[in-house]
């Protein structure tokens, strides 16, 4: 039998929007998938999102390949409907998913035969292919392995001087949920990406004393639609063209549909819209910060320096005193330690190939979920998984 027999498994590591899209993907042309997620359930990065989040991209569009999603959800699909979604997802598709399994790191093997402890599919052969180091000791070999972690996968917080001893509330905006505990408090809001900008309105909406957003760069924002247009629908139109044109363009709608902040304490970007999506900053979709910042309820302020006990130091020098700061830093990859030497990461640890693609130096090893693009993340993800399924049934 050769390396690319069909009867051994194509392994997916992840069970969220991505890798069960790719699973499904194999399956329906005929290569047996086994999903492995270190969580108890599938879509398990979606079970922790704050209670408010809603997709900013729209329901059409938003799809897996081969279920759409249900009218009911409305337009702009909630976080609990988007995870029934995806419980729904791996039930039609019967995906064959291994819960409870955390792969450490993957390695290219010419051989499986000699390795002591290794799983393979029945009647598998001994030739080429990927060991995975997983869970309980486990060694499971496979024809091809998808990575699909996810682009949120660890949570990012700066090394701010002082933030070990600040006596307020310091945490990351992966573990805020709602609202209701921080009702009358006086909170700072750091990071003005659509998370930080999501927490703070939800924070003013849901009773908090005083609500400041640190930002460090000026964001885009742009209305999540206009006339019924979804900003992701031009997205999907401008992600080919010229970024210089795209800027042009995108600088005069911001100027007829964004109000100017400036007097506000959050002035228009110097750099262009499709510029800064290039360097890995999507713009954001307005889902009550304009008003909430002209009606001075979200207040800008500079960008988090450092901690000096209760205090909070500023950029411009400037001292406040919340009592809670919620970290919309971001998240990383980390990828490192699964593949970090396999020289398939950049230097900023994220795949240097994604989709159908393989490195050089890695064939049949796959990525999908590590860009986040203003066309929409669940909407290439699914034509990643076409384009990996078609791959891997080639190979």
């Amino acid at each position: 039998m050769a390396t690319n027999d069909p009867t051994r498994p194509v392994y997916v590591i992840g069970a969220g929007p991505g890798g069960l899209a790719v699973a499904a993907a194999l399956r329906g042309r005929g290569v047996r998938a086994v999903v492995l997620e270190k969580a108890d359930a599938v879509g398990d990065s979606w079970r922790h999102h704050y209670d408010r989040l809603r997709l900013h991209t729209t329901r059409r569009l938003s799809a897996l390949p081969g279920l759409k999603m249900p009218r009911s959800f409305g337009r702009w699909v909630a976080r609990a409907d988007v995870v029934r979604y995806l419980e729904k997802y791996a039930q039609v598709h019967e995906l064959e998913i291994v819960t409870g399994v955390e792969v450490s790191r993957i390695e290219r093997i010419e051989r499986a035969e000699g390795v002591e402890g290794v799983e393979r599919a029945e009647g598998a052969d001994d030739e080429g292919g990927w060991l995975l180091h997983a869970t309980g000791g486990r060694r499971l070999t496979g024809r091809a392995v998808v990575v699909a972690t996810g682009y949120n996968h660890t949570p990012y917080l700066p090394e701010w001087p002082g933030a070990d001893a600040y006596t307020g509330t310091l945490l990351h905006a992966g573990q805020y949920r709602n609202p209701a505990p921080y009702a009358g408090k006086d909170v700072l809001v750091v990071g003005s990406g659509n998370t930080g900008a999501e927490i703070a309105v939800d924070l003013v909406e849901g009773g908090a004393g005083r609500v400041r957003l640190a930002v460090r760069t000026a964001p885009h924002i742009l209305r999540r639609s206009t006339a019924g247009w979804p900003a992701q629908a031009s997205g999907i139109l401008v992600r080919r063209l010229p970024v210089p044109l795209v800027d042009r363009a995108a600088g005069a709608m911001a100027r007829l549909s964004v109000p100017d902040l400036a007097d506000k304490g959050l002035p228009r970007p110097e750099t262009g819209l499709y510029a800064r999506v290039r360097e890995g900053a999507i713009p954001v979709q307005d889902v009550g910060l304009i008003a909430a910042v002209q009606a001075g309820r979200v207040e800008p302020v500079a960008a988090v320096d450092s901690f000096e006990g209760a205090k909070v130091v500023l950029a411009d020098g400037s001292r406040i005193s919340p009592e809670v700061v919620v970290a919309a830093t971001g998240y990383r990859r980390a990828l490192e330690g699964l593949v970090g030497e396999l020289g398939v990461l950049d230097g900023r640890g994220r795949p240097t190939v994604h989709g159908g693609r393989t490195a050089p130096t890695a064939p049949g090893l796959y990525f999908t979920g590590f860009t986040n693009p203003i066309s929409g993340m669940l909407r290439e993800l699914a034509i990643d998984a076409e384009k990996i399924a078609k791959a891997v049934a080639r190979s």
